[in-house]
């Protein structure tokens, strides 16, 4: 294959990537926007999403596509709910102070990891995309679900941020952001804005699991990565992610994925460094 079509496939893969990594970093970004939480254990809601949603679409006899689609409801409700429960018996009881989330949610991680390694096992597990339809290009054909995913992780982004800017509930979530004391004075309740805020974004990764697990085999480890990219691009989520998925997409493609996952875990080092509040935060 010549390099201009090699490239194309790469940046292609690398969208897909984006894709998923800016709908994981929703999650993250919405829960250390509203509660100054920084949740360790996001990837590991992801890896939920994935584990689920083989375990549903082994469950259900039927056509692939109508297993998945339970897959997609099922999934990020459980998760969203085990974040909750999580949310009510962890963070709340720290009254979400910073020090002590990031500790609770490192166990947090440790116990969700171990709980899936017990019930689920070691084994990486395949799930059946909903379709098989590929779209044929004049060098080469490519997976139409993998297109799918993106304008799927598209259109859940365009989803929530309509439902930031143009609904109530976000309008409460937005002034829980800015100012928790005076949302309370207002009749605000915080601990349930709190609660929401936190299932709902573990709700985005669990998404975003059951998306990606067509293409990338279920097991209980697929954690790290999405956490570890989701940090770079905690306060520019959609053109951080492409950036990122974009450049993993090319690397992996040219070079090996190992050397992609290094320098990613590099670029969060010097981000940690030199750009804490994130590549596009505003200074302190």
């Amino acid at each position: 294959m010549a390099f201009g079509p090699f490239l194309l496939l790469a940046l292609m893969e690398g969208l897909v990537t984006a894709a998923v990594l800016a709908l994981a970093a929703a999650g993250l970004s919405l829960v250390f926007g509203v509660m100054r939480v920084v949740n360790v254990a996001h990837g590991e809601f992801y890896m939920l999403g994935a584990v689920l949603a083989w375990a549903v679409t082994t469950m259900i006899p039927g056509p692939p596509a109508l297993a998945f689609l339970a897959a997609v409801i099922i999934a990020p409700l459980l998760v969203a709910a085990l974040a909750a429960a999580a949310d009510g018996l962890i963070l709340k009881r720290l009254n979400y102070d910073p020090e002590a989330t990031i500790v609770a949610t490192i166990g947090l991680l440790y116990i969700l990891q171990q709980a899936a390694l017990s019930l689920y096992g070691p084994n990486a597990n395949p799930v059946t995309a909903p379709f098989e339809w590929r779209i044929q290009l004049p060098w080469f054909g490519y997976s139409g679900y993998k297109l799918f995913v993106v304008f799927a992780a598209g259109m859940v982004l365009l989803a929530l941020w309509l439902f930031m800017n143009r609904t109530k509930a976000g309008l409460v979530m937005r002034a829980t952001q800015v100012d928790r004391t005076t949302a309370q004075a207002f009749g605000i309740n915080v601990d349930r804005v709190y609660m929401g805020t936190f299932a709902l974004g573990a709700g985005l990764a669990a998404l975003a699991g059951v998306l990606v697990v067509p293409i990338q085999q279920a097991q209980y480890l697929m954690g790290h990565d999405p956490l570890l990219l989701s940090f770079i691009v905690l306060r520019g989520t959609l053109i951080a992610a492409l950036v990122i998925g974009l450049s993993d997409g090319v690397i992996s493609m040219f070079f090996t994925p190992t050397l992609a996952k290094i320098l990613a875990t590099l670029l969060v080092a010097m981000v940690l460094v030199f750009r804490p509040q994130g590549l596009f935060g505003a200074k302190a």
